[in-house]
């Protein structure tokens, strides 16, 4: 059946080696599609709801594959309208993304984080979790994420279905994206999770009480908070 199991062919967007140019042109056209299906609005509903409005107000954040940091500026522009003071430390495999970051970032393993227990408040990360292949990084990258937290972990990716599946199809015939960030989101989707599946991976990975569900047909959320 279609979407039934995750694909595990490799995205040209995680091939060694392309130029910086590319690099740049891929955040800029991902931005647009981010735009399109609001993709921070999961961290800015799920932040002050679980951790409450006033526990909200000042935290360190550390964004997991944040690439060009696009993510951590949009929620910290989004919390100084609020008065509101969030930090972020954007990690990402690649060093050519994070130059693309007005505020740089730390090069290092979404498997094997450079913190100490409990360096950050909250732990996040948005469409990181499809592009890593075998159980095992799956489960480091969450036990890792997991054991830097002191307060909770947010991760948001695709939902492997047909409602996601199907809108990329139509965005994509309305508007010219280029050709290898087409392939790529639509093998994204493919590489996604549903439901149970993230939920076991969050249960073998020790995050006690973490929740999964769907979010508007296109996005699987996992939310755990730590013990009080």
């Amino acid at each position: 059946m279609f979407l039934k199991c995750r694909a595990t062919q490799a995205e040209y967007f995680d091939s060694p080696g392309r130029p910086a140019a590319e690099i740049a042109e891929f955040y800029a056209t991902l931005a647009r599609v981010n735009r399109f299906f609001r993709f921070a609005e999961p961290f800015q509903n799920l932040i002050p709801k679980r951790l409450g409005q006033d526990q909200s107000r000042s935290l360190r954040i550390l964004d997991l594959g944040a690439g060009d940091g696009a993510l951590g500026n949009l929620l910290q522009d989004w919390a100084a309208r609020r008065g509101w003071n969030w930090s972020f430390a954007n990690l990402d495999i690649s060093l050519t993304g994070l130059r693309l970051s007005r505020s740089g970032g730390i090069v290092g393993s979404v498997v094997a984080l450079p913190f100490v227990n409990g360096s950050f408040d909250v732990v996040i990360a948005s469409q990181m979790t499809h592009h890593l292949v075998s159980d095992e990084e799956i489960l480091r990258h969450l036990r890792e994420a997991w054991r830097v937290a002191s307060r909770a972990v947010f991760l948001a990716d695709l939902h492997r279905g047909p409602v996601l599946y199907g809108l990329l199809w139509v965005l994509f015939h309305l508007k010219s994206y280029p050709a290898h960030f087409r392939a790529d989101a639509m093998l994204s989707v493919r590489r996604g999770f549903r439901v149970p599946e993230l939920a076991e991976y969050a249960r073998r990975a020790g995050m006690a009480g973490a929740r999964v569900r769907v979010r508007y047909c296109t996005r699987v959320i996992l939310e755990a908070m730590k013990p009080s």
